[in-house]
């Protein structure tokens, strides 16, 4: 088998293993978002193993299935829409899916920033493991606060309804309200995420046939 070919089968194993970790829901969040069994781990391998074009690649064809699994499963793109205002409908699904979905996933392919750069390859991958989990949350902080920001108000009243919520009801309104709900939401399952992801990848890259597997080149 030639590199290129061996290249293809590993990233179409790692892809298939990301969409099947991503299923595997250690919590799943009410109103989406859950944490996973690792889910982005395989992805961040392949960019760090072949290189930020080709893990930008892999993130980005492993987003296309992740949009798909989500506007088959998820409730959050029926939710999305309102006939009596089809255009602007369309529009924020758009936009949903590009935040959530493409932005989200293709940007965990740049998690080979750090090889070559940091000489220890379990710190250089751990590092850009960590770092690429947090663009991840970046995106989804965006698309919280675009989209569903106007449901701040009713998200710490009703659901955070305790003093920590009335406390942010009292200190906050209006972009700030809605950039603080994005923030509290999504971080609540993206950073047990993140913890998850570092303590994969550092198991992983103690296993030294696999920390050699996915710092050599493929011959």
């Amino acid at each position: 088998m030639n590199s290129k070919t061996k290249r293809l089968t590993t990233t179409g194993v790692l892809i298939a293993l990301s969409a099947i970790l991503a299923l595997v829901k250690v919590f799943d969040l009410p109103y989406g978002g859950s944490i996973t069994l690792a889910g982005m781990v395989p992805i961040i391998i392949l960019g760090y193993k072949y290189g930020v074009k080709w893990g930008l690649f892999s993130g980005f064809v492993y987003s296309i299935v992740e949009a798909v699994l989500g506007a088959t499963t998820s409730q959050a793109f029926a939710g999305m829409y309102d006939p009596e205002n089809a255009a602007k409908s369309i529009i924020n699904i758009v936009l949903m899916a590009f935040l959530d979905y493409i932005v989200a996933f293709t940007v965990l392919g740049l998690s080979g920033m750090f090889k070559g750069k940091i000489k220890n390859d379990t710190a250089a991958i751990t590092l850009g493991g960590a770092v690429v989990v947090l663009l991840r949350l970046a995106a989804h902080f965006l698309s919280g606060f675009i989209l569903w920001g106007s449901y701040a108000e009713w998200f710490f009243t009703d659901v955070m309804n305790n003093k920590l919520g009335q406390s942010i009801l009292a200190s906050f309104s209006g972009q700030g309200l809605a950039a603080v709900y994005s923030l509290i939401y999504n971080a609540s399952y993206m950073l047990p995420n993140l913890a998850v992801t570092v303590v994969a990848l550092l198991a992983i890259m103690a296993v030294k046939p696999l920390r050699k597997y996915i710092v050599e080149q493929d011959a």
